[in-house]
């Protein structure tokens, strides 16, 4: 090897060791202080979702946790963990985390120390979701390294974000990273002691199961047991897939939307959409159907105004996308830590346009809030459309419903005219954050953390089965039981067309 290809050699070497970054590494105390400071700063100047859910007493309480967790902190890990955790605790599911690149990269380098089977909740249990491995599928999960799993479970929550203290969207979320966020809250594990319990069984077992690779985890997520039932879920859709009507007989239809990521006004996507929605209700009324299932159970949201344009051809009132919003702001703060591309020195420069923009855009300032105009998209009254369906509407909700879903899910379950069926939703009844993503890096660590600014009260009347601080509660509570799940079969539907049946006896 000559003189210039091993110095070449060398340099590749020893950058791989200087630059890799290891989630485990050491992170000095000081550092750590320093981007709390300037997290907690942020969240009190720019994020108007900070007391949404929790007052001013919880809040400082969580960072003097904070505080007193980073004294016995050491690794990088471990204040990644803190920030999760404050992220998590403010409640809102438009909140995230993230590690910087080269920390991913390196996990997803790491050859093992990762639980091997994907997970579901079914039937109120954390079960294994995987054919032809080491526990047999199906088999209820009790204990993982002598911890029971619903400790385990309460531990991951706060690597998945959900609006105000809902629970069952984090169930969602993590079932896809199960393994991921076990190894960043218990670190690199070799060996996972299982204790479970066969289905047909009340005898519990032990399993001793070998931790494999990050990749090694996703592969077998990808050939996980549910695959066939909640892919859809997890597909980037074409527009074919986002949404579907079928009539299934002389009184009852069904509409499925998937996503409401389908462009706004200026695209063709949306106007096919529109399209789409007015052959469909049109229809309807014709036909003079009296029933209408309305699936929205894997829409996680998109864009406006495909929501409520969605709506406003089952609505039955005048409505608002929402009844107020408003930010913390009318200048963006901490332009130095802003996640953007552009180098510190020159932000200001160009900052003008946009601290404009928001100006004009929340007009009002009240008590230190600055409130959207009354001109605005969603300030505008919307009328019912003529082709409004005014029969009975049969709702399906689930946990994966949020945003721009849970919006529009939120002013259907109001309708006089709905009974909601499923799971509580992640997103939230009354209102969320969102509209607008703003991204901060902490200096020290580079961690991203971002949040949606506009704190959105939506149009909805006000249930006493629905909750302030929880996501939409259906009347009916039904999810997927075991059996069904063994067999791939949609209890939710079978159990709205059951009820339609009964209804029309009565």
């Amino acid at each position: 090897m000559n003189k210039i290809a091993y110095l070449s050699f060398l340099f590749i070497l020893l950058s791989k060791v200087v630059f890799a970054q290891s989630v485990d590494d050491s992170f000095s105390q000081k550092k750590m202080r320093k981007d709390l400071e300037v997290f907690k700063d942020i969240r009190l100047k720019a994020n108007s979702g900070l007391y949404k859910y929790r007052t001013k007493e919880q809040i400082d309480s969580i960072y003097n946790w904070a505080e007193k967790e980073i004294e016995k902190s050491l690794t990088y890990l471990d204040f990644y963990n803190i920030i999760c955790q404050l992220t998590d605790f403010e409640g809102s599911l438009h909140n995230d985390t993230s590690l910087p690149e080269k920390y991913m990269e390196n996990l997803r380098k790491e050859s093992n120390g990762y639980f091997p089977y994907p997970v579901k909740w079914i039937d109120g249990k954390w079960i294994i979701n995987y054919e032809n491995g080491a526990i047999p599928l199906g088999s209820e999960i009790i204990e993982i390294n002598g911890v029971l799993v619903s400790e385990v479970m309460l531990k991951l929550y706060k690597y998945y974000t959900t609006d105000g203290q809902n629970t069952t969207g984090k169930r969602i979320g993590i079932r896809r990273h199960f393994s991921r966020y076990y190894r960043l809250n218990y670190g690199q594990t070799n060996e996972f002691q299982v204790t479970f319990k066969e289905s047909d069984s009340d005898l519990k077992r032990v399993k001793t199961l070998k931790g494999v690779s990050y990749l090694d985890y996703y592969k077998n997520f990808a050939r996980r047991y549910s695959k066939s039932y909640d892919q859809i879920y997890y597909t980037d859709l074409k527009e074919n897939q986002k949404y579907s009507y079928k009539k299934l007989d002389a009184s009852t239809a069904i509409l499925t939307v998937n996503t409401f990521s389908m462009g706004d006004e200026t695209t063709e996507e949306h106007k096919n959409y529109v399209a789409f929605l007015d052959s469909v209700f049109t229809k309807i009324k014709i036909e003079n159907l009296k029933n209408l299932i309305v699936d929205v159970r894997l829409n996680g949201g998109g864009t406006d105004p495909n929501d409520v344009v969605t709506y406003s051809y089952l609505a039955s009132r005048k409505f608002q996308e929402s009844k107020q919003v408003w930010i913390s702001f009318n200048k963006i703060p901490l332009l130095k830590y802003f996640d953007v591309s552009v180098p510190s020195f020159l932000r200001p420069l160009g900052v003008g346009k946009f601290n404009r923009l928001f100006q004009d855009r929340f007009p009002i300032e009240r008590n230190g809030k600055y409130f959207i105009g009354k001109e605005e998209s969603e300030m505008r009254i919307r009328e019912p459309n003529e082709n409004a369906f005014t029969g009975n509407i049969y709702l399906l909700i689930s946990p994966a419903v949020a945003s721009a879903a849970s919006l529009f899910a939120s002013m259907v379950a109001g309708n006089q005219n709905t009974i909601v069926i499923g799971e509580e939703t992640m997103g939230g009844y009354y209102g969320h954050n969102g509209h607008t993503p703003f991204g901060y890096v902490l200096p020290k660590s580079k961690i991203v953390t971002n949040f949606f600014i506009d704190n959105i009260e939506q149009d909805v009347p006000k249930k006493s089965n629905q909750k302030y601080s929880r996501g939409i509660i259906p009347d009916y509570n039904v999810s997927q039981t075991y059996e069904d799940y063994l067999k791939h079969q949609d209890t939710q539907m079978d159990f709205v067309l059951d009820l339609i049946k009964k209804r029309k006896k009565d």
